[in-house]
C-alpha cells in the first residue's frame, strides 16, 4: 500500500467505516480507480487502488482478497485505539496504538510478610513503551532499585545504540554495577545478598517487541490463542546453567521437591544483585528475544512472577486471560486465582493488549486445583 493511500485511509477515520470492515458496495465503472471514492459518507484517497473482482470490496494490493480491519490488524473494536500514523506509514499498514491506560496489572502479597515484587509500565519515548516486573528476594532493596532506575539505564543506553537487544543487555549490566555501589554505601553485608529477577519488555512503533530477562519471571505472548514463551527460566534445573555454576566453583543442592539451589541459597542462576554469589557463576547477562507483533493474530503480552508461574501453566495463564473482557480484570483474575490455588509467594502480572484482543476466546478450558498443585512441583 502506498503512503498516499494509507494516509488518506487513516484521515478518513475509523468511525466512517461501518462495523469492522472496509468492504462497501459501490458503483464502479472500471476495474482500476483513481482519485477519491465516496465510502460511508467520507472521502478516501485510493490512487491506483483496485477493487476485488466481482465483490465490490476495497482491495489495496490487487490480490483479489477483501480487505477488512482484521487484515490491517485492528480486529476487536471493543478496545478503541487510535492508529499510529508514523508507524503505519513506516510499515505500510495501519498499526493500532497501544495505550498505557489499557494495560492491566495486579500484585498481591500471598502468604509473605511483605511484597518484594515490583512492576512498572511507562513510555520511554513517543514510539517506545516499557513494561517490567521485578521479583525481589533477600529484601526489597534490589527490586526497588530496578523499579526506580532501570528506565534511566535504558535511556542512557539508547543514546549510544538503537538496537533494543543491545540496549537491554547494557542496561541490565549497568543496573547491576550501580546497585552494588548503592548497597555498599549502607555498610551492611546483608544488603549485598539482596537480588531480583528482571523481565523487561520494550515495544517500539507498536510492532517491534524485545524482551530481556534474568531469573524465573516470564514473558508470555498469546498468538492465535496459543501461548508463546518469550523468556527462559534461569534455574539450576537447566543443565547449561548448572554447568556454568559448577565450572565457577559453585554447587547445586536439591530440596525434597526436586528444586535446585545455587550453593543451597538461591533458586535461580541469573539475577540482578546477589553479589555474594557472583563468584559462583550467578550472572546478570539477560537472554533477549525480538519478535514482530502481528496485531491480527496477537492478543496480548503477559509478564508474570513465579508466584503465578508455580501454580498456573503458561497456557493456563493464556486461557484465563482470553476469557476476560479487559486487561485490568484479566490481571486481577490471574493474581486472585494464584492465591486461590495456594500461592505462598507474591504474585504479580502485567497484561498488555494487542490488536487481536478478544479474537480467540476459549470458554471450554476447565482447571483443576489438584492438577495445578501437582504441576507446580510444590506439592509433588
Amino acid at each position: 500500500m502506498s503512503s498516499v493511500t494509507l494516509i488518506n485511509l487513516l484521515r478518513g477515520g475509523r468511525r466512517a467505516v461501518s462495523g469492522q470492515t472496509f468492504c462497501h458496495r459501490v458503483r464502479r465503472s472500471q476495474e482500476t480507480l483513481s482519485g477519491f471514492v465516496q465510502v460511508g459518507g467520507a472521502l478516501f484517497g485510493v490512487v491506483g487502488a483496485r477493487w476485488a473482482s466481482g465483490s465490490g470490496c476495497f482491495d489495496s494490493d490487487g490480490s483479489g482478497r477483501p480487505v477488512t480491519w482484521d487484515s490491517f490488524g485492528i480486529w476487536d473494536n471493543r478496545i478503541e485505539e487510535p492508529v499510529l500514523l508514523p508507524s503505519s506509514i513506516r510499515y505500510g499498514k495501519p498499526i493500532p496504538k497501544v495505550g498505557l491506560d489499557r494495560v492491566g496489572s495486579a500484585s498481591v502479597l500471598g502468604l509473605r510478610k511483605q511484597n518484594e515484587d515490583r512492576l512498572r509500565v511507562a513510555r520511554i519515548h513517543d514510539d517506545l513503551l516499557y513494561f517490567a516486573v521485578f521479583d525481589g528476594h533477600g529484601g526489597p532493596h534490589a527490586a526497588d532499585y530496578c523499579y526506580t532506575f532501570m528506565e534511566k539505564f535504558i535511556r542512557d543506553a539508547l543514546e549510544d545504540d538503537d538496537d533494543l537487544e543491545k540496549v537491554l543487555k547494557k542496561a541490565f549490566l549497568d543496573a547491576d554495577k550501580a546497585l552494588h555501589t548503592h548497597l555498599s554505601y549502607f555498610n551492611n553485608d546483608s544488603f549485598l545478598m539482596a537480588g531480583t529477577t528482571a523481565t523487561v519488555a520494550m515495544l517500539r512503533d507498536g510492532v517491534e517487541l524485545v524482551v530481556g530477562s534474568v531469573g524465573d519471571s516470564r514473558a508470555l505472548l498469546c498468538r492465535k490463542g496459543q501461548v508463546h514463551k518469550l523468556s527462559k527460566d534461569h534455574t539450576p534445573d537447566r543443565e547449561d546453567e548448572r554447568r556454568r555454576i559448577q565450572n565457577c566453583g559453585g554447587f547445586v543442592t536439591w530440596n525434597s521437591l526436586g528444586h535446585g539451589y545455587v550453593n543451597g541459597r538461591l533458586a535461580m542462576t541469573r539475577s540482578i544483585g546477589d553479589f555474594h554469589l557472583k563468584s559462583c557463576g550467578v550472572i546478570v547477562e539477560p537472554d533477549t528475544q525480538r519478535i514482530s507483533i502481528q496485531h491480527a493474530n496477537d492478543s496480548f503480552l503477559a509478564l508474570t512472577t513465579d508466584g503465578i508461574n508455580f501454580l498456573l501453566s503458561d497456557q493456563e495463564v493464556c486461557d484465563v486471560i482470553k476469557r476476560c473482557p479487559d486487561p485490568t480484570e484479566a490481571a486481577e483474575v490471574i493474581a486472585q486465582q494464584a492465591l486461590q490455588y495456594g500461592s505462598e509467594d507474591n504474585a504479580t502480572i502485567i497484561v498488555v493488549p494487542f490488536g487481536a484482543w478478544g479474537k480467540f476466546p476459549d470458554s471450554s478450558a476447565v482447571y483443576s486445583i489438584s492438577r495445578s498443585f501437582s504441576s507446580s512441583g510444590r506439592w509433588a
